[in-house]
C-alpha cells in the first residue's frame, strides 16, 4: 500500500487480527489489539525495521489485550473499557483463557468519541461502537491514506460481534454499525478484529445480521 505499512498478524487460540501499522521510512510502530504471542509480533516488526511506538485496544477482551503490557508503550483505550484492562471478569480471562490477565505499570490513555491519536504522522479517528463492549471504538485512518477502517469485534466480514458478554448490547451494536459505519464512504476497506477484510459497500449489501 502505497506510503504505509499495513500488516494483519493472527494471534491466539481464537485467532484475532492484530495489526501493524507504520508510516514507510520511519521506525515507530502502531500496534493495533496486540491479544497474544508477542514473539510473532515482534518478527513482523523486526521485518520491517520497526520499533514499537504505542498500542490502540479496539475493545477490552483478553483475546485483544493480552500481550499490551510486553511492549512497554503507551496504551489507548476507550474510557467505557478501561476497567477491562485490569479485571478477569469483564475481559472475560477468568472465564475463557488459560490464566487470568489483569495489566500492571502500564501508562494507559483513554479516549472518546472523534479524539484524534496522532503518531508518527499517522492520525487515527476514534469512532465509539458501543454494543461488543460498552467502550468498543473503531479506528479510522485519516492521514496519511484515507478509506481504511478497523473495526475491532463490531463488525466482521459478514458478520458482528457477540453480544451475550456482560456489558454487550445488540441493539447498540447494529444501531452504532448502521447509524455511524455505515455512513461511511461505500469504498471503505473495513479490517476487523477476526476474520478477513471487507468494505462496507460489502456489508451493506451481504450482512446478513444488518440487512
Amino acid at each position: 500500500m502505497p506510503g504505509i505499512i499495513l500488516e494483519r498478524i493472527v494471534v491466539g487460540p481464537v485467532q484475532s487480527n492484530c495489526y501493524i501499522l507504520a508510516i514507510k521510512g520511519t521506525d515507530q510502530a502502531v500496534i493495533i489489539d496486540p491479544g497474544d504471542e508477542e514473539a510473532k509480533i515482534r518478527k513482523v516488526l523486526t521485518k520491517h525495521n520497526l520499533n514499537p511506538g504505542i498500542i490502540i485496544n479496539t475493545h477490552g477482551h483478553y483475546d485483544h489485550i493480552g500481550s499490551d503490557g510486553e511492549f512497554k508503550v503507551a496504551i489507548y483505550i476507550h474510557q467505557a473499557d478501561l476497567a477491562f484492562l485490569k479485571e478477569p471478569g469483564l475481559n472475560l480471562s477468568g472465564f475463557f483463557a488459560p490464566q487470568s490477565f489483569a495489566l500492571e505499570d502500564a501508562v494507559i490513555k483513554t479516549v472518546q468519541e472523534k479524539d484524534i491519536i496522532s503518531f508518527e504522522g499517522i492520525k487515527l479517528e476514534v469512532i465509539h461502537l458501543p454494543g461488543h463492549t460498552p467502550g468498543g471504538i473503531g479506528l479510522l485512518l485519516k492521514e496519511p491514506v484515507g478509506n481504511i477502517l478497523f473495526t475491532g469485534d463490531s463488525l466482521f466480514c459478514e458478520g458482528i460481534g457477540r453480544t451475550d458478554f456482560p456489558g454487550a448490547s445488540e441493539d447498540a451494536l447494529i444501531g452504532s454499525i448502521k447509524g455511524k459505519l455505515f455512513k461511511l464512504p461505500d469504498e471503505t476497506i473495513i479490517y476487523p478484529g477476526h476474520g478477513p477484510s471487507s468494505t462496507i459497500k460489502r456489508e451493506k449489501e451481504h450482512n446478513p445480521y444488518l440487512i
